[in-house]
């Protein structure tokens, strides 16, 4: 008997100590202040943008980290074109970024080029994990989004040349028929009896889940619950 409470003790002080380690590292993450000139280099690249646009890419890379950090280290894919440009900036400050990997995750963050949802669904785990976990940042419900998270929504609001487009609501783009847009709601389960996909494991690895009460609505008001709907943003290329 007495063994077994030693056990059941050691596991708990093992998942409270990883619960305190993550948050530290999310802390982390958000107060992360990048090294002098960054942005400066983002600028070189985006004329356009001013200090003020440049600090919205800032917050939004921070929200992808911390994306990579809440989905337990899986592989998380870009979904923004000018984000991703930030991104390599930060990797050639080889210093800085190996000791913010360190800090934040424990272990360095490889680089992936940014992507959009595509036709082969087994390609898509990477996007929509970075969905799911973006949306539980800003209090979003994954499945029924009414506003799209600031890491889908930064290309099309400066009309990024190439970038990526993505809309909350998928029901506005079934009549596109150029073959370039792309709804979430069709690479996850979302109702459709047929396809390979639910989100079943991803809330397991977030915690949380997505709840049906109707205290769990994203803010722009949407207390739906997590059945049927857009169920992962809508998305697409030029």
């Amino acid at each position: 008997m007495m063994i077994i409470v030693v056990l059941l003790l050691s596991v708990s002080l093992v998942f409270v100590w990883t619960r305190w380690r993550r948050a530290a590292q999310a802390d982390y993450i958000r107060s992360y202040m990048f090294p002098p000139g960054l942005l400066e280099r983002l600028h070189k690249q985006r004329t356009d943008l001013s200090i003020k646009d440049q600090q919205l890419v800032a917050r939004a890379l921070r929200q992808f980290f911390l994306v990579y950090l809440k989905s337990g280290y899986k592989h998380v894919a870009m979904p923004s074109l000018v984000v991703d440009e930030l991104w390599h900036e930060f990797i050639l400050y080889t210093k800085n970024y190996e000791q913010f990997c360190k800090k934040a995750f424990g272990r360095y963050m490889h680089h992936t080029p940014a992507a959009v949802l595509g036709s082969n669904l087994r390609n898509n785990d990477g996007l929509r994990r970075t969905w799911w976990f973006a949306c539980l940042e800003e209090n979003i419900n994954p499945r029924r989004a009414t506003r799209l998270p600031l890491l889908f929504a930064l290309d099309a609001k400066w009309n990024i040349a190439d970038g990526f487009r993505y809309e909350p609501n998928c029901s506005a783009l079934r009549t596109n028929t150029d073959g370039t847009v792309y709804c979430g709601g069709d690479f996850y389960g979302g109702g459709s009896s047929d396809s390979p996909y639910d989100f079943s494991d991803t809330a397991r690895d977030s915690g949380s889940g997505c709840s049906t009460d109707s205290g769990s609505s994203d803010s722009g008001g949407d207390s739906s619950g997590c059945s049927g709907g857009c169920s992962g943003g809508c998305g697409g290329s030029d």
